[in-house]
């Protein structure tokens, strides 16, 4: 008798594997399916030269006690186990610009952000005060951003433009270039980008920013051991390329392309949107929806740049830096022209297990179009799949690799005579690895014209399947961690999960 499962999760990102573990933790028989090798989506890391690099997870926020990433992770029992260290209080992000030697700190904690930036800003003092206010405010009318509460969205918050509201607080055109400096972790349009992105994505850090210790891996590797202790399944390389309706137009069980079949009484997709309404197939779709989806614009993609370095060679810093070509090209940064490319980069680093004091990698990423790689776009390259893409791409690689090196030589010159290893990943290898739509970082462009336009139910119009992950609604650790949670709620009901995390909230609270 074939097995049924009373929740089937398609992939294992974030959203998926949270998803499934709040549902497991409620006794229900959970399976998760991935189609590659190594479970987490975005939470994935590499080892190259011994030393593990993160594809996306570079750092995150909220995680120190009481604040909403902590009681999440709480609730999902890996607060304890996960590995990590804090970033610098007085600047864990740091915004410089060409032609000016200063560095721009966002600092850790409110009256701290201003403090630090009211050094380089005297006049200014008020305004940013005004803006953390606007930041807390709009985050604080968030479905779900505070663990519980607010369920709604305020249609208010959700119209404010990230430009006009940065330009309604100062006049200063270096200090709007800074505030916005961090604008990379959402790809961040001038005309377009609600508020909520901005406050949502800076808000945590703020507040406090941590590195995982060894990678952001860690974290599905403890979501995944959770999962098994609840009695939860996890298999990988299970690529869902089927949905079985039954003669009621009802999902009763998926197939994946090695013919193996699994039946759920309910089922959530965390895989791309558009990947999920193939699988759906266009009949059982209404047109208005489904041209909506395909009308959304992809989050510009990147290309990363891994260097191994000498060791004792260059001093480790405990923070992120953003850098720009220019105080007008935060606004523009994934507008490139070729040959001015990079003019905009993040740059991190790794410190050494060795000497502390010292990196033993750096990671550059700068955004880049899909279309610098549509050449190579047939090929597909990952540990379960891999066809070789050739010389050309191999030589495009190297090519834009010496291009990053050369533009961080005026940040640390003489960068060349440390690197003793470069390794690179390209829109194709997110788009391979991650399975975002045309290799995108952070799903699809939102509007503050238009906000309603890219937001979904995670209820959909099939009865018995539900949506999650980074396509629905926001991106990123919390994001999907939030999404995941109203996901649950619609399968379980939301006085269920309120229920669960308010208790979780007292219980902490009498711990203290």
């Amino acid at each position: 008798m074939k097995k049924e499962y009373d929740i089937l999760v398609i992939g294992s990102g974030l959203g998926g594997l949270v998803s499934a573990l709040i549902l497991a933790k409620e006794g229900l028989r959970v399976c998760v399916l991935e189609k590659n090798n190594q479970y987490g989506g975005n939470l994935q890391t590499f080892s190259r030269d011994k030393l593990i690099f993160d594809t996306g997870v570079h750092y995150l926020g909220g995680l120190s006690k009481g604040q909403n990433l902590h009681q999440y992770f709480s609730y999902l029992e890996i607060m304890d186990d996960l590995e990590i260290h804090q970033m610098e209080r007085d600047g864990f992000d740091k915004i410089t610009f060409n032609g000016d030697e200063q560095e721009y700190p966002h600092a850790q904690g409110y009256d701290n952000f201003v403090l630090q930036l009211s050094q380089f800003f005297p006049n200014e003092k008020e305004n940013l005060e005004r803006y953390c206010e606007g930041v807390q405010y709009v985050c604080n009318h968030f479905p779900r951003y505070n663990v519980t509460g607010e369920d709604n969205y305020n249609e208010e918050i959700l119209h404010l433009n990230t430009r006009r509201f940065i330009e309604s607080i100062t006049s200063d055109k270096k200090l709007q270039s800074v505030l916005l400096g961090s604008n990379f972790l959402y790809g961040g349009d001038s005309e377009h980008t609600p508020f909520y992105v901005h406050a949502l994505t800076v808000n945590s850090c703020i507040q406090s920013a941590y590195k995982c210790v060894r990678g952001g891996s860690q974290i599905s590797k403890l979501l995944i051991r959770k999962l098994r202790e609840y009695g939860a399944e996890v298999h990988k390389h299970a690529d869902v390329s089927e949905m079985v309706f039954n003669d009621k137009n009802a999902l009763i069980a998926v197939k994946t392309k090695s013919g193996k079949e699994y039946a759920a009484k309910k089922f959530i997709s965390n895989i791309e949107i558009r990947s999920t309404l193939k699988l759906i197939t266009e009949k059982r779709l209404r047109k208005s929806f489904l041209n909506r989806v395909l009308s959304w614009e992809p989050v510009s993609s990147c290309f990363s740049v891994y260097l191994v370095l000498k060791p004792n060679s260059i001093p480790y810093f405990n923070h992120n830096i953003y850098h720009y070509s220019s105080e007008d090209h935060v606004w523009k940064a994934y507008r490139y022209e070729k040959e001015s490319w990079p003019e905009v980069y993040m740059l991190t680093s790794t410190p050494s297990k060795h000497a502390a004091e010292f990196a033993e990698s750096l990671t550059i990423i700068s955004y880049m179009d899909f279309d610098e790689v549509k050449t190579w776009q047939k090929t597909v390259n990952t540990v379960v799949d891999e066809h070789e893409r050739g010389k050309d791409y191999d030589e495009f690689k190297l090519e834009r690799a010496h291009k990053m090196i050369d533009a961080l030589e005026k940040k640390i010159p003489d960068l060349r005579k440390f690197i003793t290893n470069i390794h690179t990943s390209s829109p194709l290898s997110y788009r391979d690895y991650i399975g975002s739509f045309d290799g995108n970082m952070y799903g699809y462009a939102k509007s503050s014209d238009n906000p309603l336009k890219t937001m979904v139910s995670p209820r959909t119009k099939v009865d018995n399947l539900f949506l999650t992950g980074q396509s629905v609604n926001m991106h990123g650790i919390l994001g999907c961690t939030i999404g995941a949670f109203s996901t649950c709620a619609e399968i379980l009901g939301k006085d269920v999960i309120n229920e669960r995390l308010t208790q979780m909230i007292k219980n902490s609270n009498e711990e203290k």
